[in-house]
């Protein structure tokens, strides 16, 4: 029966990977909604060398399949992609940023077969999500890539920041690697194709997500859905165009635009590369915001489910005051939630030290960790754990998402040691934390959260 199992699932990976996969670059462009990612002429090297290793990773496990069960193969395929991490660090880090959203877009990534940890579910704003684990924006920033990212056992995925009018971001270089501290500085400025393209790309994938959904569950009645087109929680992160005199009418745009595919919706006011942006998380002016994304958001029609939930994300170089004044906003408007921490314009030890930190931009990663934390904490404190907090800034490990959530978080998320670690981080993670919890005594994500503030 193993056997059976193993040798069908590789059968299926070869139809899926290679087969139906595209030798040459596809066409791409916004009218298009199911285009895969073009892949620039620049990376050809690097595309070469992620279909060799891909094609040898196959051949590798049709060698091995025979031999082990479904959950075995699925752990090797995900451990097996770090060998495919050096040939990424070759490549210019954008490059490898796009060649990376492009691989999971063609689904040339392992899919994740086993469940998660009963220990890691849990239900937030009504939805159910598998674990907590969840990939921050900034990553698959025009929802090329969701179906591949969320099969890799994120518990939520958030594309964006989207802004209404395309964009092309700042100038080139933009994204600069500091791989000793474990860290990136990037200075994109908010590189967009615009609400139009990214609702096309949504709303195809969205269709078909709810009809594999659906032929799912009619052949197995214990299939859970996350979200609104099925398992995986699917969240976008709105931001506003640089060159926008009306910041509010941006974010209201996107909330009309591309709310229907969301699960939770995010107000980015805190990217340190838009000019102007951080002023928005001022009292009056984050007050005022919210209050006119919140009407736009509750005038459109919902069914039972509601509208999804809107949260901001702030940055994490606040002043005490700062913190006092937006808590105070997210509780008087009942905010659904706040996701902590944007990148930082810091350069905390020992990223001071490295010449690259003179790069202008926002650093993420681990030197980022701490100062995260302490907004998380002071935030948790602030609202007295009443509006789920996201924590992020600098995970790279279960025992990092653990302390994430002893801070206050009920969700994490993960983005620069994603960008280093690959696939294989995810796995670990998610199980690392869960020996964590049970390590404590914890039964429950919920039974965590905040408990190093009580």
């Amino acid at each position: 029966m193993a056997i059976r199992t193993a040798g069908k699932l590789f059968k299926d990976l070869l139809r899926q990977r290679v087969i139906s996969t595209p030798i040459g670059p596809s066409r791409h462009c916004s009218s298009a909604a199911t285009s895969a990612p073009k892949i620039p002429h620049s990376s050809k090297k690097g595309r070469r060398l992620l279909t060799g290793a891909t094609i040898g990773l196959i051949i590798a496990g049709g060698a091995y399949v025979s031999t082990v069960d479904e959950a075995t193969f699925c752990g090797w395929l995900f451990s097996a992609t770090k060998l495919v991490n050096p040939f990424f660090a070759l490549l210019d880090a954008e490059k490898a940023h796009t060649l990376a959203v492009a691989a999971a877009a063609r689904g040339w990534v392992p899919r994740e077969k086993r469940p998660d940890p009963l220990i890691l579910g849990l239900d937030v704003w009504g939805r159910k999500f598998s674990n907590p684990v969840g990939l921050s924006a900034g990553f698959d920033k025009n929802a090329e890539a969701v179906e591949g990212l969320l099969g890799m056992g994120f518990g939520f995925v958030e594309v964006g920041s989207v802004t209404p009018v395309p964009q092309e971001g700042n100038p080139k270089p933009r994204i600069f690697r500091l791989r000793q501290e474990g860290a990136i500085i990037n200075r994109c400025g908010f590189n967009s194709e615009g609400i139009v393209a990214v609702a096309k790309r949504l709303g195809a994938q969205h269709g078909k997500r709810k009809l594999e959904t659906s032929s799912t569950s009619s052949s197995n009645e214990e299939a859970k859905h996350g979200g609104k087109a099925g398992p995986g929680i699917l969240g976008v992160n709105l931001g506003k165009n640089k060159s926008s005199e009306d910041a509010a009418a941006d974010y209201v745009q996107g909330v009309h635009t591309l709310s229907q595919y969301a699960d939770y919706l995010v107000i980015n006011v805190s990217s340190p590369n838009t000019p102007g942006l951080r002023m928005l998380q001022g009292r009056k002016q984050l007050k005022d915001l919210v209050k006119r994304v919140q009407a736009a958001r509750d005038e459109m029609q919902w069914g039972e489910e509601g509208p999804p939930p809107l949260l901001v994300k702030i940055a994490p170089d606040l002043s005490k005051e700062d913190l006092e004044d937006i808590a105070a906003v997210a509780v008087a408007l009942r905010l659904d939630g706040l996701i902590i921490s944007n990148t930082t314009i810091s350069r905390p030890d020992p990223v001071d030290k490295n010449p690259v930190s003179a790069e202008a931009g926002g650093l993420s990663g681990k030197p980022l960790f701490d100062l995260s934390n302490n907004i998380l904490k002071e935030m948790y404190m602030l609202t007295r754990g009443k509006i789920p907090l996201i924590g992020c800034g600098g995970i790279s490990s279960g025992e990092d998402a653990y302390k994430k959530i002893r801070a206050g978080a009920t969700l994490v998320q993960l983005y620069t040691a994603f960008a280093y670690g690959g696939p294989a981080l995810i796995p670990q993670i998610k199980a690392e934390l869960a020996e964590c919890l049970q390590k404590d005594g914890f039964k429950s994500i919920h039974e965590a959260v905040g408990a190093d503030c009580r």
